[in-house]
């Protein structure tokens, strides 16, 4: 049996099936037993933007302790919550997880603030957003196959890509991409997915830094019920098992919700085929909206109590004059780029996109081995 006639048998009518792709943008033979998103997920996994990963951190730099989530271990975490939504939904678990794995790969050392500041020098240049630059490493900037340039991921995870969604995506898509219409079910999936897992994962990292205490939870009522429940059960549980028990049951009730609501407006909406999730005017999965009540307290204690921490703030501070001050010495000199990045200054690409992309490659500990290596003057260059 064919991949094309087991996903006919398992998938949904509404599921992004790989007989109905739109294809690559360079023409290739798809291979005869691995569907083209198991490619691209194999094509992401063995990308050199995939393993930077490993040192790219969100919330916590990577030198502050090897316990805390990098953009790699996220990914993961992502992609394991995607597929059993995408699983459970009977949507293509194979494109959920290219996309999950795909998601952060255009981000920035230092997190948010490496964005920020990177947007802001680029100001008149283009400006950077990370799912569009994500697009142009798997589009461009991955060197790894002699036919074409990038990675020639399909259609269908190509705009996945730029139309990841959350309230720091702010991406103009490209017009081939269709920016009027809504992404399939399983990009859909993924952006809240990322949600799931950035919340509850910057949380136990929080509480493990000690950034933020447990006893500030307590009149945030979902923290509590998850709280009262395991301990309920589990009498003379200590941390840190009690700790990752009660964020293990926030993450269940999450994804509980997220598949029971989806399946409903699935339902109610007469979506049949891809075709109608596209033209749907809103996104069809989500959260019930009492679960978004719910929920809402943990999220903005979360803003408050860890995202604006006084330590993450002085961090976040150094990172954007760590990176304003290594983009203005490779404008001002760039024949201190590497020799293959100032051949790449051209007509095409400008001194200003080729430092920006050479900066949003790098690590938390490469860019801080590169300002070390340019302002330290007993620093080996």
């Amino acid at each position: 049996m064919t991949y094309n006639e087991l996903e006919d048998n398992i998938l949904a009518p509404y599921a992004m099936k790989s007989k109905d792709s739109r294809g690559r943008k360079h023409r290739e033979e798809e291979h005869p037993y691995r569907s083209p998103y198991q490619r691209d997920r194999d094509r992401i996994i063995h990308s050199a933007a995939f393993r930077r990963l490993e040192y790219k951190t969100q919330v916590f730099v990577n030198h502050e302790g090897d316990y805390y989530r990098t953009r790699l271990t996220h990914s993961l975490e992502v992609s394991q919550i995607a597929r059993t939504i995408a699983k459970t939904l009977r949507l293509n678990e194979e494109l959920a997880e290219a996309l999950s794995l795909a998601h952060d790969l255009g981000h920035t050392p230092f997190g948010h603030a490496g964005e920020e500041i990177l947007n802001e020098l680029m100001a008149g240049h283009g400006g950077f957003e990370h799912n569009l630059h994500t697009l142009k490493i798997v589009d461009e900037l991955e060197e790894r196959y002699p036919d074409f340039p990038g990675l020639n991921l399909s259609w269908e995870t190509r705009e996945g890509i730029v139309k990841h969604r959350t309230e720091y995506d702010k991406a103009k898509i490209p017009k081939d991409l269709e920016p009027g219409l809504m992404p399939t079910l399983e990009a859909q999936i993924v952006d809240i997915a990322d949600e799931i897992a950035y919340d509850n994962h910057d949380l136990d990292d929080g509480l493990t830094s000690g950034l933020i205490q447990e006893t500030s939870l307590e009149k945030i009522g979902f923290w509590q019920q998850a709280r009262e429940e395991i301990e309920n059960k589990h009498p003379d549980i200590r941390n840190p098992k009690r700790r990752y028990q009660i964020i293990r049951k926030l993450i269940a009730v999450l994804v509980d919700d997220v598949i029971t609501e989806s399946q409903k407006k699935l339902k109610n909406n007469g979506i049949l085929d891809t075709s109608a999730v596209k033209l749907f005017p809103e996104r069809l999965i989500d959260f019930s909206e009492g679960l978004k009540v719910r929920r809402k307290p943990l999220r903005e204690f979360l803003q408050t109590g860890l995202y604006r921490h006084y330590r993450v703030n002085r961090m976040s501070d150094k990172a954007r004059r760590f990176i304003r001050m290594l983009f203005c010495a490779y404008i001002d000199n760039t024949s201190m780029l590497p020799e293959e990045l100032q051949g790449k200054i051209n007509e095409k690409y400008d001194k200003f996109r080729v430092v920006c992309d050479y900066i949003a490659s790098m690590t938390d500990r490469y860019a801080l081995d590169e300002y070390e290596k340019l302002f330290n003057p007993y620093k080996k260059v």
